[in-house]
């Protein structure tokens, strides 16, 4: 049936960039304002006075210099601290979401790259960490959009997100369930952040990237990429949390209560998640009989710098370089399971035949997605 390839990907940015000095403006404006408001319960000991952010701890913490937004504005808003409804997110709940058009973006450029129609695809998946609608299924209107026949349906595994929906089109593929398929990542982060909290207020970023897969022999792409090998892991883990659910509907308070929001404990799952992941890789090394040197590059879940660094000199045994494990968080800050992708799409085109590299996600839930793929 031959091997299964990654014949096209493509990114869609959002139009809004927000630097982290718009970002640090605006918290501590907010923060002032309440310590000010709270004076007294501060005083005996009620409260926690909310310390001021800056651009150096946020750069310090994450490598982030900048996010791009669905809607810029509200974020940065002292008398809102949250992002306003998108222009692009629909009045009418069963309209068109904002996440579907992202998608549907980040599609077209995929299939462009990959020579093929969207008639020509028969399973579409929109694999994301967060939901702007449960039903109808988004992967179900995103495959009436662009034509494609077959089947689709909605997936997620949080930071892993895309590296489990390119896994389980491969296996549709292989087994003959499917014969093209696109997988779409399509991360709308940004209505899930606290912007009223110092430690995470920086952290995410909207974008989402899509990737066609086929079997080789079919492909009419120039720039396709075998997949040679897989490995999924995941280890329930709660210190990443967004549990917002259908249950908070019933209390209508719940849905601007900040315990609901994105939470993490960020230096435990340092601890924790970063030994799982080089244990993985490594284990894949070995069962693979590859090295290090075998790749020309490292396409890393985009979190935190000093996540990645800490796992690139693990496993290269140096500080890495651009060229070795490309960053693009400084830009796109963390997009969830999108940005192992954004790293991939923006930094391939410099491969050659026979040139390896690994695609490897990592994050909340557990969970790591791992890929060796190889430019035809």
């Amino acid at each position: 049936m031959g091997g299964v390839v990654i014949s096209g990907t493509g990114v869609f940015t959002p139009p809004n960039a927000v630097s982290n000095e718009q970002l640090v403006e605006s918290y501590n404006a907010y923060a002032e304002n309440w310590n000010a408001d709270n004076a007294e319960a501060i005083a005996s000991g009620d409260a926690v006075e909310k310390q001021p952010s800056s651009v150096p701890f946020i750069e310090k913490a994450s490598g982030i210099k900048s996010r791009y937004m669905m809607e810029g504005k509200g974020a940065i808003d002292v008398s809102r601290m949250h992002p306003n409804l998108s222009e692009e997110a629909p009045e009418n709940p069963v309209d068109t979401p904002a996440q579907v058009k992202m998608a549907f973006a980040a599609a077209e450029k995929a299939l462009k790259e990959a020579k093929l129609k969207g008639e020509e695809i028969d399973m579409v998946i929109i694999s994301a960490s967060v939901w702007e609608r449960f039903l109808p299924s988004m992967a179900c209107e995103l495959q009436s959009m662009i034509g494609a026949k077959g089947f689709a349906f909605d997936m997620g595994m949080a930071c892993s997100s895309a590296t489990f929906g390119i896994s389980t089109a491969c296996d549709a593929l292989q087994s003959g369930m499917a014969n093209k398929a696109l997988v779409v990542t399509a991360e709308y982060l940004t209505p899930v952040m606290d912007y009223e909290d110092r430690d995470s207020h920086f952290i995410f970023g909207d974008c989402a990237v899509a990737i066609v897969l086929e079997r080789e022999t079919e492909t009419k792409s120039e720039t396709a990429f075998r997949i040679n090998d897989r490995k999924l892991f995941t280890e329930y883990s709660p210190n990443i949390q967004v549990t917002f659910g259908t249950r908070n509907l019933l209390v209508p308070e719940d849905i601007s209560d900040p315990k609901y929001r994105f939470k993490q404990n960020g230096r435990v799952v340092f601890r924790e998640l970063l030994p799982k992941v080089i244990d993985l890789v490594n284990g894949y090394l070995e069962k693979n009989e590859r090295t290090v040197e075998d790749y020309k590059r490292f396409w890393l879940h985009q979190a935190n710098i000093n996540m990645n660094i800490f796992a690139t000199k693990k496993l290269l045994g140096k500080e890495p370089s651009q060229d070795e494990a490309p960053i693009i968080l400084d830009e796109y800050a963390n997009t969830a399971g999108a940005g192992c992708l954004i790293a991939f799409d923006k930094y391939k085109s410099d491969f050659k035949t026979g040139d390896l590299g690994l695609i490897c996600s990592f994050g909340a839930s557990y969970s790591i997605g791992c890929f060796e793929v190889e430019r035809l």
